[in-house]
């Protein structure tokens, strides 16, 4: 499927390193080229790695392991995937991904959004400012006191919010320099919030999401490495616009939507959707 304007977008996989649904196991598995080095988010095999493979696994609502780093291992020994690799967890549906190709730019995406954050969040308890959260004189104290033994802002009855991410992975087929990875990692992450915001969702991601940007560590015969990746630079415009694609494909196939009492505030232009 071709978009409008002349992205190439599809749930088959694109060009990059060599990519695969895992049905029986719900999971995405890239098999990654040797040679190639990878700068992500993830919580296991995140960082700047050089990874043989990366997968994007499908857990449960209602998942609540802390040992990430041996579940990932389980997980890759049940899919045979053996060496250094790079973990992305999801709630949503891995074989819903959506993908996209600009330029030699290949993107993977697969999305959730249950609940959005911004970036900057409301300030409560602990973490709103001073001014804001002493009450005056003529104001009764509200709020609750934290439980015997747990730190400030950890209030009892609070919970991990509902499952909701998006993980995006990204193949460039140029090297790049270490900053410039750094570059389109961030690329990746303005593309992402640029979605969400001109489809009405009140956040800039969510509190899970994860991002995996791969590439080959040396140029072909020697030559230089890329060094620039932001989103004015060819090659992140390049990146920008994949990611764009992808997760714009993603979320149309899975909108978000408001929570039972949400309220829109200001209109146009003001605070959005609240609740």
């Amino acid at each position: 499927m071709v978009s409008a304007d002349g992205v190439s977008v599809s749930q088959e996989g694109v060009d990059g390193p060599g990519y695969r649904v895992e049905d029986a196991a719900r999971a995405l598995v890239w098999d990654v080229p040797e040679g190639w080095v990878a700068l992500g988010s993830a919580s296991v095999g995140g960082g700047l790695v050089r990874p043989r493979w990366v997968t994007n696994l499908m857990v449960e609502d209602g998942f609540d392991r802390t040992d990430l780093a041996a579940y990932a291992d389980e997980r890759a020994g049940e899919l045979g995937l053996t060496g250094p690799g790079t973990t992305l967890l999801t709630a949503a549906d891995v074989r819903q991904v959506e993908s996209a190709e600009v330029g030699g730019v290949a993107c993977w995406a697969t999305v959730g959004v249950t609940k959005p954050t911004w970036a900057v969040a409301p300030a409560r308890g602990a973490d709103a400012p001073r001014e804001d959260r002493a009450p005056r004189p003529d104001q009764p104290r509200q709020g609750r006191r934290p439980a015997p033994g747990r730190p400030r802002g950890e209030q009892v009855g609070e919970a991990p919010p509902p499952p909701g991410t998006i993980n995006i992975v990204v193949a460039l087929p140029v090297a790049l320099s270490t900053s410039a990875l750094v570059q389109a990692v961030g690329t990746v992450t303005e593309a992402k919030a640029q979605v969400l915001v001109q489809a009405g969702v009140p956040g800039t991601g969510t509190a899970s999401d994860a991002v995996v940007v791969l590439c080959p560590e040396a140029a072909e015969e020697g030559g230089p490495v890329e060094a620039f990746a932001g989103v004015r630079s060819v090659w992140g415009q390049r990146v920008a616009r994949a990611v764009h694609a992808a997760v714009a494909a993603g979320l149309a196939a899975h909108p978000w939507r408001p929570p039972a009492g949400a309220v829109e505030v200001g209109g146009a232009g003001g605070a959005g959707v609240v609740w």
